[in-house]
């Protein structure tokens, strides 16, 4: 059960469960919120597995708390629950969790983008994702630590949510602009935020005046890296959660053994303009390794 269906990382992530469930002959449900933060939509669907009598959940919760309830429901009915690429809060309510280290992949865009700068003043816009959800906290608290700011530090020039979708963020930033058009730095959630980000600034002349960092590691991400729209991203591994979460539901059914804790599945910085003190791979090694 994905955020969305849409967005390029969930569909990645739900095509990789398929072909794991393949491999391990076992069926897969695939469902989604009707959009990042629909955690009502989660909460049905999670209920209706439950009345399915699946034998495993895999989950990306659009609010780290939101689905509690149905989570704690559907392990008491001895169903197997497992988060990928989001935490739960507390992360205990379920399972395990397969997922990016999302504090480490927002310091790791901090660190780029701040060494980027140089001695430049810093002027900076957060374009955050949506209220509530740990990855998007997290993500920003580890920017802030790798950039060497706090949240109300005056660096910050303005900040937005966006649900990490393309065209909020590009009207979001268009507002910005409107108030702050001299930002030098920029923060997103995750390339489809970023995309927008870049048209807002292109849209004013300004693209090339501007850092753009971000957090994905799609193969268009990587490509708009290669083509300089964007400095650098932190690519995730969608394959590995996916994988990692089918063969712990189907192993779990075979042998009783229930997987626990957090795994980190990944987090490496991409970007083809190095920086010392910041360990990263060009976008050559990036195709490679992206996703679509």
């Amino acid at each position: 059960m994905t955020k969305t269906e849409t967005n390029p990382f969930f569909v990645s992530l739900r095509k990789a469960a398929a072909d794991a469930a393949k491999e391990h002959d076992a069926r897969l449900i695939a469902l989604s919120g009707k959009f990042d933060g629909d955690s009502e939509g989660q909460v049905a669907a999670v209920e209706s597995l439950i009345a399915r009598r699946v034998q495993g959940i895999l989950i990306t919760p659009s609010n780290a708390t939101a689905a509690l309830d149905a989570i704690k429901e559907a392990r008491q009915q001895g169903i197997l629950v497992i988060a990928l690429d989001t935490p739960t809060q507390p992360e205990d309510a379920v399972d395990a969790t397969y997922a990016t280290d999302n504090y480490e992949a927002g310091r790791l865009q901090g660190a780029y983008l701040r060494a980027r700068l140089a001695d430049r003043p810093p002027k900076v816009f957060m374009l955050d994702g949506t209220p509530g959800s740990s990855v998007s906290q997290d993500r920003h608290n580890g920017f802030l630590k790798g950039f060497g700011i706090r949240n109300d530090s005056p660096e910050i020039s303005g900040r937005a949510d966006t649900n990490g979708d393309r065209n909020q963020a590009q009207a979001a930033t268009e507002n910005l602009l409107e108030h702050t058009s001299d930002a030098n730095t920029v923060y997103t959630l995750n390339e489809p935020v970023a995309e927008g980000v870049y048209a807002a600034f292109a849209a004013r002349g300004r693209a090339q005046h501007v850092i753009i960092g971000s957090i994905d590691g799609g193969c268009p991400g990587v490509r708009d890296v290669k083509a300089g729209k964007y400095a650098a991203t932190v690519m995730q591994f969608p394959d590995r959660m996916a994988d990692l979460g089918v063969t712990a539901v189907t192993e779990s059914v075979k042998t009783g053994r229930k997987p626990s804790g957090f795994t980190a599945t990944g987090a490496v910085l991409i970007t083809d303009k190095p920086v010392h003190g910041v360990s990263s791979q060009n976008t050559t090694w990036g195709l490679e390794h992206c996703w679509e």
